[in-house]
């Protein structure tokens, strides 16, 4: 059994077997041309039961544990993103909520077939008229005698028409028509006629070619028991469930960043300009120096998740943590892969290059989940309100004393000394959140620097972030309101001056 191995023995085999089905048995660079993957190669992906270590120890599984979990998606997304969001989808929105929220009398089942018939799940919220705005859903439930009939659109879920089993977000009809404040999520199995979800198109998406997205109308009915049970509130249940998933995003960005850094530093170590080699110009050793940097975050997210994430906390009022991981990760995801590929030179601009590929395979991270810009202005709205609350408008003093910045804040005392007075515009707000979650997410390298990780990555890490909050925090200072114009076009045909 897959959970009698130690966790290195489980992904170092996981590691290894991805290498003989991505480059002995086939080229992971030409199949990543196409759309999906083969039945076959699904199959000895899944032979390995990746899936068992987001999967209760009592139900077979390999315990549910965080650190296993990020492991995993670490190593997925080394030899391939988009597996790893697969991976990511099946593990935060779909098998750590079932087994926190799940009904007992159903788990047993489900997680069986994950364990030994390759099932797949995912999250559906999502909906073509309300996106970020998850709250006026209008996917509808009424409850009957013995089950639920639920009916509604739902789209951009990963794994459309592949998942086996969903989780569904819907708000209840009440008697006048309307619908309910809160959110309920229901478990449907994609098996049964009357749970099946009909996928009505699917979506030609840019990149994460491997995993098949699309619209989904949902017309169908579910037992009592595949009702999810909240602790309090579904809304809060959502909000736990979705901060988990965000805490989850530093796995996927792990092995992805590390993928980034290897290619990159063997590229320019190997590639021979004039009399000496790439590695040996100032300019690339600080892009190289970037890319590191992006490791070196993301090592300390992986580090704080594993510590306060399990599906034992509730995560829902830890937001500005939450957000602060997936904004931040996914910049450096996108930059990282800009990086690899610039690097890589002409040869980078192939889809079939592993940067090249990485680029349009990162970019959506940065908006599913909550867009960046959007996390940015929810972690600026909340540090400013606890601002105005200690009546401050120093922006030191405050993340000097704040226990998420105590630390960190220390080492960027210069750049920080500025005055927040003013309501800032929106546009302000998301550098001010650019600057916390850069604050916050230095916090953890230094707590993981006193565990044992190298200094001198850390050091070049701060150097690198400091040069990136003074850029921050100088826009803060710049007056600029420019807006579109409306009617552009008129007198600005710069033909008509000649």
């Amino acid at each position: 059994m897959e959970n009698t191995k130690s966790l290195t023995e489980f992904i170092t085999d996981f590691e290894r077997t991805l290498k003989h089905i991505f480059y002995e048995k086939n080229d992971i660079n030409q199949l990543s041309l196409q759309r999906g993957l083969p039945d076959n190669i699904w199959k000895d992906i899944m032979d390995m039961s990746p899936l068992s270590v987001a999967i209760p120890t009592e139900y077979g599984g390999r315990g549910c544990n965080v650190k296993e979990c990020l492991s995993l998606l670490s190593a997925a997304a080394y030899e391939s993103l988009p597996l790893s969001l697969t991976f990511g989808i099946n593990i935060a929105l779909f098998l750590e909520p079932l087994s926190k929220y799940g009904n007992n009398k159903v788990k047993k089942d489900v997680f069986d077939n994950f364990l030994h018939h390759q099932a797949m799940g995912g999250l559906m919220i999502t909906e073509p008229d309300f996106g970020s705005d998850a709250l006026n859903m209008m996917t509808a439930y009424k409850e009957l005698e013995n089950s639920y009939k639920i009916k509604g659109s739902k789209h951009w879920q990963g794994l459309t028409g592949q998942a086996d089993y969903w989780l569904i977000a819907a708000r209840k009809e009440q008697a006048d028509g309307s619908l309910s404040r809160d959110v309920d999520f229901f478990l449907a199995d994609n098996n049964k006629k009357e749970q099946t979800i009909i996928v009505e198109s699917y979506y030609n998406n840019l990149g994460l070619y491997m995993i098949p997205y699309g619209l989904n109308k949902i017309d169908i009915e579910v037992p009592k028991e595949h009702l999810l049970i909240p602790e309090t509130t579904g809304i809060k249940m959502m909000l736990d469930i979705l901060h988990r998933s965000r805490m989850q995003f530093p796995g996927m960005g792990m092995g992805f960043i590390r993928r980034m850094l290897d290619e990159a530093l063997d590229h320019t170590k190997n590639r021979i300009v004039g009399t000496g080699n790439l590695y040996a110009m100032d300019s690339i050793k600080f892009q190289l120096s970037r890319i590191q940097t992006a490791f070196t975050i993301c090592s300390a997210m992986c580090f704080k998740s594993s510590r306060m994430s399990g599906i034992e906390h509730n995560l829902a009022t830890e937001g500005l943590e939450a957000n602060s991981m997936k904004a931040l990760v996914t910049d450096l995801m996108h930059e990282s892969a800009q990086l690899c590929l610039q690097l890589s030179g002409a040869n980078g601009y192939k889809i079939s290059h592993i940067a090249g590929r990485g680029i349009v395979d990162s970019r959506p991270f940065q908006i599913f989940e909550g867009s960046n810009e959007m996390l940015y202005t929810q972690i600026a709205e909340a540090v400013s309100k606890k601002m105005k609350r200690h009546h401050t408008s120093s922006l030191y003093d405050f993340l000097s004393t704040f226990p998420l910045t105590q630390r960190s804040s220390e080492y960027f005392k210069e750049q920080l000394a500025v005055d927040v007075t003013e309501t800032l515009t929106q546009r302000k707000l998301v550098d001010l959140g650019k600057i916390i979650s850069r604050l916050i997410c230095t916090d953890y390298t230094l707590e993981m620097e006193d565990a044992g990780f190298r200094k001198d990555l850390v050091e070049n890490c701060i150097g690198n972030v400091r040069m990136e909050i003074a850029h921050l925090v100088s826009n803060l200072g710049i007056k600029n309101l420019s807006t579109p114009v409306d009617e552009y076009r008129a007198d600005s045909d710069w033909l008509s001056f000649i």
